[in-house]
């Protein structure tokens, strides 16, 4: 018996090693194994991504909450090491004898991964000190919107992560001297706004610092921390916002200040080395697509000129001039009519306005949805160090334990940015039925691997925020002319992206030329367009992947409509955009031809 007992013993951990072995460090038995696997190997080495996601705690672990990401060049090389051998791994599964879901899972990472690895022929390509969203914004961010303090715990992690600010950023100056070896040297405006930046943030002593005093507003919340302890705490915060963080801060901007020097006016792309491949390559990635510059060009120039001629019939019914589409809409934008006033007061109505748009929205669309978010979203103001050079909204997903609702985050450096008869279309597109319904709903996905809730394809991602708005209008949420003039000023906005970001970075516009042709089209107020040029300037093709994605899926929609008939179900069609996740716009067409074949 003892040695039938051992024999079965030793079969166990025999059967278990063959099982494990593989799974852990080679080739896993099965896909859905390896998928699991590699997003945690991933996962695993972003203890900030880990932070975001809040998909461990709830597991009650969280070993990585003190600690910040690795910034340096040597992470990145053996990164794009670790994804070579991934993809390896992924093509030696037989695709053809998937299911539909196991396959949809391999072409939407084999997608991902391809396009990373192209990507990685110009891995130092990118401005991590940058005016809109460089590392000396985001790491204050980070920890103010994203590092929760609940306990003592966490707040002793906080602590722990401000002093790491010292390495994490002589890893970003690292970084930053490789690229200048290699020729990649940000615009000089980048860097002077960046430096700028930096300068705001350690203005004021570390007690008045954001890092400070958010830590003890938080701290002085907190239940299971008695006076004492409170105080030491707060002496340490300061200590070390003093010792560590700025000292941090004065070395890149002593090193930002040799890149001002060495740096040009020249802004766009094509001046790196291999340039055009990589403009080429970012647009693919943007808009999964293998659209040239040129074709998405004239693509823009088209739809700028459709859009125009729309608002023109619109403001001759309201008796305003309408030979010039972008002076009109800039005088519009400046009417009191539709400003708040320029106080805390009317600031506080604009987004208590913008929270009311949002709930009415999201109680009258039943007739268009059948798939819907189960957590919430709430409209908040963006940082105040971040309002200077920031877009005019942006929006943040719920963690995945639910502790926080999705936030539409609304700059308001100026109300100037949010005339009323812009503000539905915007809530539509950050909030309700747009980003907040596609990528909760993605985070809320059960039965796929967990990276199909996170994969970011912006093509997808924007392109169902822009068609969100065009939905909202077309359903009655935008009757009032006004209101339908904010709408096609968005739309036309996106077109005019298209022609801008290849003009930038293909044709060789300068900042200026931009700007220009970007406020003579659209007459958005001037500190606007000059953000969002210069968002284009640091972050090539990613603007593109907005009117691209949304002509695909109203493509997509109108393919299925002429198919079906009466049988076209709205609510149904968008549930297959929404229940599988972010994919590449070829992978979503395959995946409406086959929903449309099964209902005919």
């Amino acid at each position: 018996m003892k040695k039938a007992l051992r024999a079965g013993l030793i079969l166990v951990i025999a059967l278990c090693a063959a099982f494990l072995v593989p799974t852990l460090w080679f080739k896993p038995w099965f896909i859905n194994h390896f998928y699991t696997r590699v997003f945690l190997e991933f996962a695993l080495r972003r203890p900030m991504l880990l932070s975001q996601l809040r998909i461990l705690e709830p597991l009650g672990l969280d070993f990585h909450s003190d600690d910040l990401d690795d910034a340096s060049v040597e992470f990145e090389l053996e990164e794009a090491k670790w994804l070579d051998r991934q993809r390896g791994i992924l093509r030696s599964y037989g695709r053809a004898s998937m299911s539909a879901s196991d396959g949809l899972s391999y072409d939407a990472l084999e997608w991902y991964m391809a396009d990373a690895q192209e990507l990685n022929r110009f891995m130092f390509y990118d401005y991590p000190v940058n005016q809109m969203g460089g590392v000396q914004t985001t790491l204050p961010e980070f920890m103010t919107d994203t590092h929760q303090i609940n306990n003592s715990g966490d707040a002793e992690d906080y602590l722990d992560r401000l002093s790491k600010f010292g390495v994490f950023f002589d890893q970003v100056i690292e970084g930053l001297r490789h690229r200048e070896k290699v020729g990649i040297v940000p615009p000089r405006f980048v860097v002077e706004k960046s430096l700028a930046q930096m300068t705001r943030f350690v203005a004021e002593p570390p007690i008045s610092n954001p890092l400070y005093t958010h830590f003890k507003t938080k701290v002085d919340a907190l239940s299971d921390v008695d006076a004492e302890e409170r105080a030491e705490m707060l002496e340490r915060a300061q200590e070390t916002i003093g010792g560590t963080v700025y000292p941090a801060y004065a070395r890149l901007a002593e090193y930002c200040g040799h890149l001002a020097q060495v740096a040009n006016a020249e802004d766009g792309v094509w001046r790196f080395p291999d340039g055009k491949p990589f403009y080429q390559q970012l647009l693919r990635h943007h808009t999964t697509t293998n659209m040239t510059p040129d074709e998405i060009h004239q693509l823009g120039l088209a739809e700028v000129s459709t859009l125009q001629s729309e608002m023109r019939a619109i403001l001759n019914a309201q008796g305003i001039p309408s030979e010039d589409v972008g002076a009109s809409m800039a005088a519009l934008s400046l009417d009191p009519r539709f400003l708040y006033p320029e106080t805390d007061d009317g600031r506080q109505q604009l987004l208590t306005d913008f929270q009311r748009i949002v709930d009415d929205v999201d109680r009258n669309l039943g007739s268009l949805f059948n798939l819907r978010p189960k957590i919430g979203v709430k409209v908040e103001r963006m940082q105040l160090f971040r309002e200077a050079d920031a877009p005019s909204a942006y929006y943040d997903p719920p963690p995945f334990d639910g502790s926080k609702p999705g936030t539409f985050y609304v700059n308001l450096r100026t109300v100037k940015l949010h005339p009323k008869f812009g503000m539905r279309t915007l809530a539509y597109h950050e909030a309700i039925p747009g980003h907040h319904f596609q990528i909760t709903i993605a985070q809320e996905l059960t039965g796929v691997p967990f990276f199909r809730k996170v994969i970011p394809f912006s093509a997808h991602v924007e392109g169902w925020a822009l068609y969100a708005e065009r939905l909202a209008a077309e359903h009655g949420f935008e009757d009032d002319p006004y209101d339908r003039l904010g709408y096609l000023t968005s739309q036309l906005f996106r077109a005019v992206r298209l022609v801008v970001d290849t003009g930038i970075h293909s044709k060789r516009w300068t900042r200026e030329q931009a700007i220009e042709y970007m406020l003579k089209n659209t007459g958005m107020p001037e500190s606007d367009v000059v953000s969002e040029i210069e968002r284009y300037i640091v972050l090539p093709g990613q603007a593109c992947a907005y009117e691209v994605g949304q002509l695909k899926i109203l493509q997509l929609r109108e393919q299925a409509q002429k198919r079906l008939g009466p049988k076209f179900d709205l609510r149904e069609f968008h549930r297959v955009l929404l229940s599988n996740g972010a994919l590449p716009l070829t992978v979503l067409e395959r995946l409406v031809d086959e929903w449309i074949t099964s209902r005919t």
